[in-house]
């Protein structure tokens, strides 16, 4: 496959079906999305070509049974970002994949219209919520929130919308050290709370789950 430069994605789905027509939207994508590799087993993302991919597009269902949680949990341990492609639209199942990890989840019914700006913003360290994400937030009422002081909200609403902690620091007034310090207090929340975010991503998807911050001030 194209192994030019750009933004590039494996695709882990057992639907052919799904895998071209995934492939197909990357192709047509402008800028193009290379689709570096695809396949129904996780491997595909662990050796390879696709173990360099910038972002993993994963189905939730590989095999009869349950979704496929742990594939996920493997993914996000090895520090890979997820968007979750499912069929499955059902608030506790989208507010699990975020709980594992993962960057963003779309439904099949959202299709190119979501998927193909999703990659993007994953691939940039951006969040990305689409209906179902963003349905499933706002009735999330889960336990485990932790408490923000308001300068560390200020910390972390200014870094979310920008692309550096140092244009943070000169937005506010603080040194470099002291952003970085304010972002890691809420990190160590997050830990503390058994609710870990060790990316950029997974952090807005909690500050968003947990209602500290709104799509609209993004």
């Amino acid at each position: 496959m194209d192994q030019g430069p750009g933004t590039s994605v494996v695709i882990i789905d057992d639907h052919p079906a799904i895998v071209s027509g995934v492939a197909a939207w990357c192709a047509v994508a402008d800028p193009p999305i290379r689709v570096v590799d695809t396949g129904d087993r996780l491997a595909v993302a662990c050796a390879g070509p696709g173990r360099s991919a910038d972002v993993v597009v994963f189905d939730l269902r590989l095999r009869p049974g349950p979704p496929a949680f742990r594939e996920l949990q493997q993914l996000t341990d090895a520090g890979r970002r997820v968007v979750v492609y499912s069929q499955h639209d059902d608030a506790g199942t989208v507010l699990q994949c975020l709980e594992l990890g993962a960057a963003t989840y779309l439904t099949k019914a959202e299709g190119k219209e979501h998927l193909i700006p999703a990659v993007r913003a994953v691939a940039a360290d951006r969040p990305y919520a689409a209906p179902a994400l963003s349905g499933a937030m706002a009735v999330d009422r889960s336990p485990g929130r932790p408490v923000l002081s308001d300068r560390e909200r200020d910390v972390l609403i200014a870094w979310f919308e920008s692309d550096s902690k140092s244009l943070v620091a000169e937005r506010l007034y603080l040194s470099v050290k002291t952003v970085e310090t304010y972002i890691g207090r809420v990190r160590v929340k997050y830990a503390n709370a058994g609710r870990p975010a060790t990316t950029k991503a997974a952090l807005v998807a909690r500050a968003l789950q947990d209602g500290l911050i709104e799509l609209d001030e993004l």
